[in-house]
């Protein structure tokens, strides 16, 4: 029986690892190329929120002038709300994106340091 060494079982080790590496490189998912579309998206999504409150509140407003045979008072009291509403959300929206966009940049650094 031939003796035992460790030296060509640490030579096969490493050319596995090379192929391993090069099967995760082959594997590793494509950068995405729509990144630019993101910011787009998150504004129509603002301007979204802030519009369907105005037409909220417009409704009801509407709707509650029409029903109490009353002058425009409600139509401009929701509509106002509405706007306030909207523009809550929006902002609710803001800090989300302002969030997760520094979330994203804290763990690029983490990964950069490592």
């Amino acid at each position: 029986m031939a003796p035992v060494t460790e030296e060509p079982d640490k030579q096969r080790l490493a050319q596995l690892e090379a192929k391993l590496a090069e099967a995760r490189k082959a594997h590793e998912p494509k950068p995405r190329v729509d990144e630019h579309y993101s910011t787009a998206s998150d504004a129509w999504r603002m301007v979204i929120e802030l519009v369907a409150g105005l037409m909220i509140g417009f409704g009801i407003g509407y709707g509650l002038d029409l029903l109490l045979g009353t002058i425009p008072i409600f139509l401009v009291l929701f509509t106002m709300l509405g706007l306030a509403a909207g523009v809550k959300t929006m902002l609710r929206s803001a800090q989300e994106i302002q969030e997760k966009k520094l979330a994203e940049e804290a763990e690029q650094d983490a990964q950069d340091r490592d």
